[in-house]
């Protein structure tokens, strides 16, 4: 969720908690994650509130590299907090927790071989993670493409997720099932694909997982 204040940092989503868990931390240097020691914390209230932004400077038991973390938890119970770190890493290792592992695991491959260069894999992992979040959601049909169209049809792929999982699907379909005559899969092509694939994680496992925290949130 877009932040209009850094005031609304960890009002709204996040973790569940009431400090900072280095777990959730990784390190950019050397990709070890929750492996720090606190080096300095400083802490900024809200003059006419409860609300405290936290700034935490990390060192890597490992590698001895540094970042720096911005953090709060909610105003009210303090049972969600959210952060923001610098620098981040720049090779992905991992995935959201609560995405299913399948999905995951075909994500990930597909931003290592966008990092890598490797187009025509990125196209095919992009592809496969594709399927299998339309599967997991309930999809029914004998190809990719009768499957997006049956979520399509549920409601559940507006016409904007519908229209580009099918621009995914063609190129990926390319690499899936290639001929002597296939050509390499665009670079700019790739990213896009890649790219797109993003906001579909974002709308099928981020925005229901978010929305969950927020209900549990008022509840409570």
């Amino acid at each position: 969720m877009a932040l209009n204040s850094w005031w609304d940092l960890g009002e709204w989503v996040g973790v569940g908690g009431e400090k900072l868990d280095h777990h959730d931390i990784t390190c950019p240097f050397c990709l070890e994650s929750g492996n720090f020691k606190v080096q300095h914390h400083s802490e900024k209230k809200k003059t006419n509130g409860h609300k405290i932004l936290n700034f935490d400077t990390l060192k890597c038991n490992n590698c001895a590299g540094y970042v720096m973390v911005l953090w709060s938890a909610t105003s009210d119970h303090h049972e969600v907090y959210d952060y923001r770190v610098l620098p981040w890493p720049l090779k992905i290792t991992k995935y959201p927790v609560h995405w299913p592992e399948t999905v995951g695991r075909y994500w990930l491959q597909a931003h290592q071989n966008i990092i890598q260069e490797n187009w025509d894999a990125a196209a095919l992992m992009a592809r496969s993670a594709l399927q299998v979040a339309l599967r997991q959601n309930g999809a029914i049909g004998n190809n990719l493409n009768q499957e997006i169209n049956d979520l399509a049809s549920k409601g559940i792929l507006p016409p904007i997720i519908e229209q580009w999982s099918h621009e995914l699907r063609e190129p990926g379909n390319e690499s899936a099932h290639p001929t002597p005559e296939t050509p390499a899969t665009n670079s700019k092509d790739a990213q896009d694909i890649v790219s797109f694939l993003d906001f579909l994680m974002k709308y099928l496992y981020d925005l229901p997982y978010e929305i969950e925290n927020y209900k549990k949130r008022k509840t409570s």
